[in-house]
């Protein structure tokens, strides 16, 4: 796993137990409050570090390292505060993994046709905003007993969006169970169009889980080495 420097932006239970679960897996966490008093729900003994201030106060994020940061998580008790620590975090700094809570489902779906990922409640909220700091460390939402399937999450690839996602599908091996896209889970994925921000359900084989990882890992998210026409090659491991 990969050290990285999270920043997270409200100490309240989800604040707080994210910092703890992050630094407990070996990551870098700073927590910004603007109430010092806050930081008391953080254990003894907790080696992440913590800033009195706000989330959109550029000086306060640089010192909580902002110009480094990997991810950011904004999980204050208001929206508007959460959505322009987003925004800055995105736009100001180019910080990669950014995820905000909102409590207003009406407003979650709008920022998320923006391309800003939000997430609510408290224990569900902790997770999911784990899974979008880390991509790709935590995909796995379920395995069957015997270890044969397991069902995990991806984010689609930029060079999907506009490919049929059924071309996704290799029989016996990986299946498009679902489909979030902008907030809504859809299981009519048969006939679908990938769209940036799509959100992918997949149940896999632990035999193709090597293939899967070709298509969606790091190699092929970062480096974006293989066009879209060479994508059935690296699902079924023709030489590229």
């Amino acid at each position: 796993m990969v050290c990285v420097h999270v920043i997270v932006v409200g100490c309240g239970r989800v604040g707080s137990g994210l910092a703890v679960g992050l630094v407990d897996e070996g990551h870098t966490v700073t927590v910004v409050d603007r109430n010092g008093k806050a930081f008391r729900r953080i254990p003894d003994g907790w080696a992440g570090t913590t800033v009195v201030g706000s989330g959109f106060d550029r000086d306060d994020l640089d010192r909580a390292g902002a110009k480094h940061a990997d991810a950011l998580a904004a999980v204050t008790s208001g929206d508007n505060s959460n959505i322009l620590t987003a925004r800055i975090a995105r736009e100001t700094y180019g910080i990669p993994n950014v995820v905000a809570r909102i409590y207003d489902p009406r407003r979650a779906q709008i920022y998320l046709k923006l391309g800003i990922p939000t997430v609510a409640t408290v224990s569900w909220t902790i997770d999911q905003v784990h899974r979008r700091l880390l991509p790709g460390e935590h995909d796995v939402a379920w395995t069957d007993p015997t270890g044969t399937l397991c069902l995990v999450e991806r984010d689609l690839p930029d060079e999907w969006a506009g490919r049929r996602l059924s071309d996704l599908v290799d029989p016996g091996a990986i299946s498009l169970v679902a489909v979030t896209r902008a907030g809504t889970a859809r299981l009519d994925v048969g006939d679908l169009v990938g769209q940036e921000g799509d959100i992918l359900h997949l149940m896999v084989s632990e035999a193709a889980r090597a293939d899967l990882d070709r298509l969606f890992g790091d190699g092929v998210r970062v480096g974006l080495a293989a066009p879209p026409d060479r994508a059935d090659d690296i699902l079924h491991g023709a030489p590229r």
